[in-house]
Formats: structure tokens, C-alpha cells, sequence
């Protein structure tokens, strides 16, 4: 998604700037090393990152971290993106993702929490790793997935405008379950 937003935002003009482990901006939001310098003059800050280890040292202790340097840096916008109902999802990723939004609302930043559903790519990529075992999974349950450069464009949306202190809503234009979905295609 991080990409997505990037060139988004290049494209409407902005000066970017992408923080990574590995980037021109190295950062590493479980030390916080690299932060204040990544982030002095930045009015907006877009928290697209991710963790498939050490989630919560990332997602949330590094959202603390990432806080508080741009709290120090004069950033005036915090957006944090997560997911549709993952304070309804007892699952421990979603969990996280629910920690990480309570971070963010109880700081001291203007925010603007921009949840999204499961992206079409996610999918097909889940669907693409099962098959290499000859397995396909069909949910039964309801799906409203979007592509990721749809909620790159809303993300961007909310950069742009003020802190709202509160939740945008990013979904698909249809609610299939996976069994509907394949048919389509």
C-alpha cells in the first residue's frame, strides 16, 4: 500500500518521503533510530507499516515511538492505516491492529484512523499460495475486497485534509462470498 500512497501523493505534487529499514529515510520503529531526522518538516506522516514477526513491537511500540518523534518534529497529521473490523476480530494480528488505533487516538497528534478492507491482491495472493498445494479455500463467508491503489487514493484524500480525529471507512464496491466471487471470474 505504502508504494501506492507514494505515488499517489507525487502525483498531486507533494514532496515524499519513504521511511524504511532499508530506504533513503532508514528508520526502525522498535529502536525508533532514524526518526527524528526522517520526520523534521513533515506536516503529515502516513503509518502504512507492517509486521509479520514482532507485531506488536512494530505496530505498537513503534506507533508510540513514531508518536512521539513527530510530536517533537511539529508533524500536525498522524494517519494511521488499519483494518475493517479489527476490533471484532479475536484473532492476534487484529488484536494488535486494535492496540495500534487505541495508540494513536490516545496521543496528542491530530489523527485520522483510515480502515480498509482486505485488499483484492491479499486475496488472490492467499488463493495463489493455496493452490500450490492443490488446495482452493472458498469462504463462505461475505467479502468486500478493494484494490490497494483505491485505498492508496482515500489515504492520500485524508493526508491532504485535516485530522478528522476519527475513522474513514475504505471498501469494495461489492459483498460476494468467495464461492460468488470465482464465479464472476
Amino acid at each position: 500500500l505504502g508504494r501506492h500512497v507514494v505515488a499517489r501523493l507525487a502525483e498531486r505534487g507533494h514532496e515524499t518521503r519513504v521511511l524504511s529499514r532499508h530506504g533513503d529515510y532508514q528508520v526502525d520503529l522498535t529502536t525508533g533510530a532514524g526518526l527524528a531526522q526522517a520526520l523534521a518538516g513533515c506536516h503529515a506522516v502516513v503509518d502504512a507499516s507492517n509486521a509479520n514477526s514482532r507485531a506488536r513491537d512494530v505496530l505498537v511500540d513503534g506507533s508510540r515511538r513514531l508518536l512521539a518523534a513527530e510530536a517533537e518534529a511539529g508533524v500536525a497529521h498522524h494517519v494511521c492505516v488499519s483494518i475493517v473490523g479489527c476490533d471484532q476480530v479475536p484473532m492476534g494480528y487484529y488484536k494488535v491492529k486494535t492496540e495500534q488505533e487505541r495508540v494513536v487516538q490516545d496521543g496528542a497528534l491530530g489523527w485520522t484512523i483510515v480502515r480498509a478492507t482486505q485488499f483484492h491482491e491479499l486475496a488472490a495472493a492467499a488463493l495463489s499460495a493455496a493452490a500450490k498445494f492443490r488446495i482452493l479455500p472458498v469462504p463462505r463467508m461475505k467479502l468486500q475486497t478493494i484494490a490497494a491503489a483505491e485505498v492508496a487514493r482515500a489515504v492520500a484524500d485524508v493526508a491532504e485534509a485535516d485530522p478528522v480525529r476519527g475513522r474513514v471507512l475504505v471498501a469494495g464496491p461489492q459483498v460476494l462470498t468467495g464461492a460468488e466471487r470465482s464465479e464472476e471470474h
